[in-house]
């Protein structure tokens, strides 16, 4: 099967198309045929290999999995025999960065687990846009953010994969939405239900007076102390991306038990993939709730041009992978 791999760290020029032996699925497992992914910013760290965390986890002088990617949508082929939910045929969806990664190729064995039904009514495009940033966005927004009707919420860096998924959630919640990111992504947000928006080029969201509810940060850089200036009395900050340091440190470890005596909380999101909540992306995707905004779609040939054009950060939305045709 072709594949794209990846044997040292430095950037999307190291990425090749290359012919891999077809995986054999294990007794729990499923073999998908890959109809399309998309980028996630844990895959450009990977192929960057930075910050060092990265290669704490990947592999600390070069990548010990040579085939990177955790969003898939496509058909089984073939089932394990003790799998119980999928049989070959059936359309799915998943995350499997918890399952050893390999989306991008043509065929991966993953455990059932990972997957999910997908609609015969949403394309394989759009439900390759949402397991990662989708189950980032609602997870963020519902449970560690316990988002409800009225809140002023504000998305920083809401342009890229999660921020306008997210976007679309907060506003069928109820919420006022303020949208930060660059001015050419404005239009798209408003498009999307932003009611506000900020460019972060020309303003620092937590340095004004303005208070919100709920601030859900992609991209998280600043202090402690002017992210709790930005929250409201009890207001919640969630972070689910941006700096892998000491803000990160502490919104891991300190700031969970500051929480206990304070009213305005501060903390990070690990997301969860699982089942239940993929069927909920697909039943939103389903009813028009989100809509995945495609930036654009590259074959599985010109995949590091598409690294290319996500390193650029001029992206809207998903990066789609198109790996093979229905």
């Amino acid at each position: 099967m072709k594949a794209i791999v990846y044997h040292q760290y430095g950037g999307p020029d190291n990425l090749t198309l290359a012919e891999v032996p077809r995986p054999v699925p294990k007794d729990n497992e499923v073999l998908v045929k890959i109809h399309a992914t998309s980028i996630n910013s844990w895959d450009w760290d990977m192929i960057i290999g930075k910050p060092f965390l990265v290669r704490v986890l990947t592999g600390v002088s070069k990548p010990r999995k040579p085939i990177i990617g955790s969003d898939i949508a496509g058909v089984v082929e073939q089932a394990g025999k003790d799998v119980k939910y999928f049989k070959p045929g059936d359309e799915v969806f998943g995350d499997i960065s918890g399952h050893g990664f390999g989306a991008f190729a043509e065929y991966v064995s993953v455990h059932e687990k990972a997957l999910a039904s997908k609609s015969p009514n949403v394309s394989f495009e759009d439900t390759a846009a949402l397991p990662q940033a989708g189950l980032l966005a609602v997870q963020a927004l519902r449970d560690k953010g316990q988002i409800k009707k009225g809140d002023n919420v504000l998305i920083n860096g809401a342009g890229g994969s999660v921020g306008t998924l997210a976007v679309q959630y907060a506003k069928s919640k109820g919420a006022v939405v303020t949208c930060v990111d660059i001015a050419e992504k404005s239009d798209m947000l408003r498009e999307l239900g932003a009611d506000h928006f900020i460019d972060y080029t020309r303003e620092d969201y937590t340095a004004g007076t303005k208070q919100y509810d709920l601030v859900l940060d992609v991209i998280a850089h600043r202090t402690i102390a002017d992210y709790k200036r930005a929250l409201t009395t009890k207001g919640r900050f969630v972070m689910i991306g941006g700096s892998m340091g000491g803000l990160l440190a502490q919104m891991m470890f300190i700031q969970p038990l500051l929480n206990k005596f304070r009213s305005k909380q501060l903390g990070i999101h690990g997301f969860r993939p699982n089942r239940n909540d993929l069927d909920v992306l697909m039943q939103l995707c389903e009813k028009g709730t989100l809509k995945p905004v495609i930036d654009s779609i590259y074959p599985l040939s010109k995949t590091p041009e598409a690294f290319h054009h996500f390193g650029s950060g001029k992206f809207k939305g998903k990066i789609i992978i198109k790996v093979s045709e229905v």
